[in-house]
C-alpha cells in the first residue's frame, strides 16, 4: 500500500473569525484557526487560553461538597496522632497520588503508611483484605487515591471496623446510588460537582493536589510544600494523559517551569537516568514527562513493585533516590521488550484472524485478542497501539497467572466515538469486575464467558459504530500551504503549551505534495523519512514513525504536525507525518447517485433519479439559489445566490448536508418554498458529549439567554441534543419535552445525518 489507510476529520475553516482573532493575539491566522478548533472562538477566550495565569479560579471548597468535611477529618486525626494509612493505585496516576499525600501529611506531623495493592494478585483498587489488614494495624483512617469511588463492599467493610475512609478517585462513579461506597467523605470531580467546572477534568493525582494543598493551607505550610506538590501533580497529570484543559493546563504550564530545576532528588535522578537534555532551565515541554519520564515511572508499575516509585518521590536521600532511578531504568527496559514482543503476537493473531474470517472488523467493530503469557502489566499498552494500527476499539485479554483458564484479565482502549466504560456496563452481567473511563479500561471475567463477552461487545459496538469508523483517525486542524511553514510559525506553536489531551498539537495539512525522495531508517527499517518539495524553490524533511511499509506516491495530500531538529546548532524545520490520502479537489463534490428532489407547493413534493451537475447551478442568472450545510462552499455559484437563511422563495434548495433536524427541514422548506432540493452527501462532524458540554459552557459563560435554532445550526446538532446537554450541566429546562440522555441523542443525530436521501419524500407526505 502506498499510504495508510485512515478517515480524516477535518476542522470546518472560519476565516473571518481566525483573521480577527489573529489580530487581536498576534498570531499567524493558522493557530488562530486552531484556537477557534479548541473552542477558543471569541479574541477574549483566545487571551485566557494564551495566558491562562489571567484566569481567576473559583475556590475549591466550592467545588467539591466534600472537601472542608474532608480537612476537618484529617486535621483531627492529625491533631489525635491517629493512624493514617493511604491506599493508592499502581499506575502513575496512583502512584504519583500516594507519594504527593505521603509527603504532605509527614511534613504535617501526620503518622502515615501506604498501601499499593498488587497488579498480579489483588488487581485494581482498595479490597476486603487490605482493610481488614490496616485495621489490626492500627489505622483509624483510611484515604483512597485514583480508586474506591466502585468499592461499596470494602468500604462498608471499613465502616463496620469502625474506620474513617475519605475517598479521592476521579473515575465514574457507579450508576446505582445504592453501590455508592459509604465513606465519610468522597472527592471526586464526576461526585456532586458541574461538568463546567475548571475542575471538572482533573486526574486522581489532581484530586490529591488540591487535597493536600488547601490541608497545607490550615497548617500554615502551603508555602514550603506548593512548589513539591506542583511539580508531582504535573507528572502525574501528563503521564495520566489526563486532560490538558481547565485547572489541569493552568497548573501544568506552571509545574513545567519547576520540573526542569526540580529541588526533588528523586525527579533530578530520573531527569538523569533518562537522558532529558541539560537545557532545561526553561523547563520542561510534556512530551518529557510523556515520553521520558512517565514511562519509567509506568514501567515500575506495570511488570515492577510499587514501592520504588513511592521512594523515590518521597525521599530526601539522593543515594537512595539514585538507585531507585536505575531501577526504574532498568523495569522500563524491560517493559519495552515485553511490549514488543507482545504487540507482534497480537497483530499476527488478528491478521491470522483475517484470514481465516474469524475476525471481521467491518463486522464486529472491536478486536479482542488473547493468549496465554501475556503480562497483564503491559497489554493496556498494546491496546493502545492496536487501536493506531487498526482503528477499532482493542480489548486485550489474558488469562490470570495460577488460574489456569478459569480466569480472563482485559485492559481495553476505545476510538472517540466508542465508550468504554459504557460498552463494559452493557456486558456487566457476564464479568466479574470492570471500571474505566470513555476512553479506557478493564475487566474480569470467568473464562467460559468469553465468547458471550465477545458477542456482547460486538453488539454494542455495532449499536454505535459505523462500519466507515473502523479506520484510524487523523484529526486535522488546518490547511497551510508549505511554504508557509517556518521557524517563526513553530515558535507562535510554542504559545499554545502545554499540549496534550484535549488540547493536542496542531496538525495542518497541504494538499498536492510533491515528494522528492523518501528511505526508511531505524534498526528495523520500520520508519520513513522523506525529503518533500514547499513550492517554493526549497526542500523540507519529513519522518513518519511506523511508515516503513509504506511508498509515497509522488503527489498526496498530507497530515503533518511541526516539530525543529537542530543540526549543528543550527535549527530547522521538520514535519512529523501523521496522514497521507490520494489528492483530493478543493471543495467536497454531490455524490451524482443522489436524487434530486422535484418540489411540489410546500410540504409536498417527490422523487426523480433525474441528476443537474453542480456546475449548471449558476447557468441561468435569473434562477434564485439558497445554499445551505455543514461546510458548505462559499462563492462557487453564479446568479441569484444567498447563504445558510431563507431571504425569499427559491427556485433550488442545495442542502450540502442534511440540518440537524426534520423540523429544521420543515422549517427551511416553509420559508424557502422551493422548486427542487439538490441533496448532496456531506456529513456534520458531530461533537462528543464532553465537547459539547463545553462548548454550550462558554456559550452561557458569555449569555445567559441562548437561541436553540441558531446554536443547533452552529454546533450541527438538533435543538433536543443541546437540551439533554444542558441538563447534563445541572440545567433542568423544565419547560421542554423529555428528553433521551445526552449519548441518546448524539446517537439519533448520527442515525439522521445518515438518513437515507431516497426516504427523504416520505417524511412529507
Amino acid at each position: 500500500m502506498s499510504f495508510p489507510d485512515q478517515r480524516w476529520h477535518i476542522h470546518s475553516p472560519n476565516p473571518e473569525l481566525a483573521e480577527s482573532i489573529a489580530k487581536v493575539t498576534g498570531l499567524s491566522p493558522l493557530l488562530a484557526q486552531v484556537l477557534i478548533n479548541r473552542g477558543m472562538d471569541t479574541p477574549e477566550r483566545a487571551r485566557v487560553f494564551l495566558d491562562p495565569d489571567s484566569e481567576i479560579l473559583p475556590d475549591p471548597k466550592t467545588e467539591f461538597p466534600d472537601l472542608t468535611k474532608s480537612l476537618d477529618l484529617l486535621q483531627t486525626s492529625i491533631e489525635n496522632q491517629s493512624k493514617i494509612a493511604i491506599c493508592g493505585d499502581y499506575d502513575v496516576d496512583g502512584m504519583t497520588s500516594t507519594a504527593l499525600l505521603i509527603r504532605t501529611l509527614r511534613l504535617l506531623g501526620a503518622e502515615v503508611d501506604y498501601v499499593i495493592p498488587s497488579r498480579m494478585t489483588d488487581g485494581y483498587g482498595i479490597n476486603v483484605k487490605i482493610v481488614e489488614r490496616l485495621h489490626q494495624e492500627g489505622v483509624q483512617l483510611i484515604i483512597t487515591v485514583d480508586n474506591g469511588i466502585s468499592a461499596f463492599e470494602p468500604i462498608e467493610r471499613a465502616k463496620q471496623l469502625g474506620l474513617t475512609v475519605i475517598v479521592t478517585d476521579h473515575h465514574e462513579v457507579p450508576p446505582d446510588p445504592d453501590k455508592l461506597p459509604p465513606a465519610d467523605a468522597i472527592l471526586n470531580p464526576k461526585y456532586r460537582v458541574n461538568p463546567s467546572s475548571p475542575y471538572a477534568s482533573i486526574a486522581g493525582v489532581g484530586v490529591a493536589y488540591i487535597l493536600a494543598l488547601e490541608l497545607s493551607d490550615r497548617f500554615g505550610k502551603r508555602a514550603e510544600l506548593e512548589h513539591p506538590l506542583l511539580e508531582l501533580f504535573t507528572l502525574g497529570t501528563i503521564a495520566d494523559l489526563a486532560q490538558l484543559t481547565g485547572i489541569n493546563r493552568y497548573l501544568v504550564k506552571k509545574g513545567l517551569r519547576l520540573l526542569g530545576r526540580s529541588k526533588l532528588v528523586g525527579v533530578q535522578a530520573l531527569i538523569h537516568v533518562s537522558g532529558i537534555g541539560n537545557d532545561r532551565q526553561n523547563g520542561l515541554k510534556p512530551e518529557a514527562i510523556g515520553f521520558s519520564l512517565g514511562p519509567r515511572i509506568n514501567a515500575i508499575g506495570r511488570i515492577g513493585n510499587p514501592q520504588t516509585v513511592i521512594e523515590l518521590l518521597t525521599t530526601n536521600d539522593i543515594s537512595i533516590a539514585n538507585e531507585h532511578a536505575l531501577e526504574c531504568e532498568q523495569t522500563n527496559r524491560s517493559r519495552q521488550k515485553l511490549c514488543e514482543q507482545i504487540e507482534q503476537e497480537s497483530i499476527a493473531y488478528v491478521q491470522a484472524g483475517i484470514l481465516t474470517g474469524e475476525i471481521n472488523l467491518q463486522r464486529d467493530r472491536v478486536l479482542m485478542p488473547i493468549k496465554h503469557g501475556w503480562h497483564h502489566g503491559v497489554i493496556g499498552i498494546v491496546a493502545s497501539r492496536l487501536v493506531e494500527r487498526f482503528g477499532a476499539p482493542v480489548f486485550m485479554c489474558t488469562y490470570e497467572e495460577g488460574e489456569s483458564e478459569s480466569s480472563i484479565r482485559s485492559s481495553a482502549r476505545g476510538i472517540p466515538e466508542f465508550h468504554i466504560f459504557e460498552a463494559l456496563e452493557f456486558a456487566k452481567d457476564l464479568l466479574t469486575k470492570h471500571g474505566g473511563h470513555p476512553a479506557a479500561g478493564g475487566m474480569t471475567m470467568p473464562s467460559a464467558n468469553l465468547a458471550a463477552v465477545r458477542a456482547r461487545l460486538c453488539e454494542f459496538a455495532r449499536q454505535h459504530l459505523e462500519a466507515e469508523q473502523i479506520k484510524p483517525l487523523v484529526k486535522v486542524d488546518v490547511l497551510a500551504d508549505l511554504s508557509d511553514i517556518s521557524l517563526t510559525l513553530f515558535e507562535q506553536i510554542n504559545t499554545l503549551h502545554p499540549c496534550g489531551m484535549g488540547n493536542p498539537d496542531p496538525v495542518f495539512y497541504s494538499r498536492n505534495v510533491r515528494v522528492i525522495s523518501q528511505k526508511t531508517f531505524g534498526k528495523k527499517r520500520d520508519h520513513l523519512s522523506v525529503v518533500l518539495d514547499r513550492n517554493d524553490g526549497r526542500k523540507i524533511n519529513a519522518i513518519a514513525w511506523r511508515w516503513g511499509n509504506y511508498q509515497l506516491p509522488e503527489r498526496v495530500d498530507l497530515a503533518y504536525k511541526i516539530n525543529v531538529k537542530n543540526l549543528q546548532d543550527n535549527p530547522l524545520i521538520e514535519l512529523e507525518l501523521v496522514g497521507a490520502r490520494e489528492v483530493r479537489s478543493e471543495e467536497p463534490k454531490f455524490n451524482q447517485q443522489k436524487l434530486v428532489l422535484e418540489c411540489k407547493p410546500a410540504p409536498d413534493f417527490k422523487c426523480s433519479s433525474q441528476w443537474h451537475p453542480l456546475g449548471e447551478f449558476g447557468g441561468e442568472s435569473a434562477a434564485s439559489i439558497l445554499v445551505y450545510g455543514f461546510d458548505r462552499p462559499m462563492h462557487k455559484f453564479n446568479g441569484d445566490v444567498d447563504y445558510d437563511r431563507p431571504q425569499k422563495n427559491y427556485k433550488s434548495l442545495i442542502l450540502w448536508s442534511l440540518p440537524p433536524s426534520v423540523t429544521h427541514l420543515r422549517w427551511l422548506i416553509a420559508l424557502a418554498k422551493p422548486q427542487q432540493i439538490y441533496v448532496g452527501t456531506q456529513v456534520p462532524v458531530i461533537p462528543t458529549v464532553s465537547e459539547l458540554q463545553q462548548k454550550l459552557q462558554l456559550e452561557l459563560n458569555q449569555n445567559q439567554r441562548l437561541n436553540l435554532l441558531s446554536l443547533g445550526q452552529q454546533f450541527w446538532v438538533a435543538p433536543c441534543t443541546i437540551v439533554a446537554a444542558l441538563r447534563t450541566l445541572g440545567y433542568p429546562c423544565e419547560t421542554f419535552a423529555a428528553t433521551g440522555s445526552l449519548d441518546v441523542e448524539l446517537d439519533r443525530l448520527a442515525r439522521w445525518y445518515s438518513y437515507p436521501i431516497e426516504k427523504l419524500e416520505l417524511l412529507f407526505r
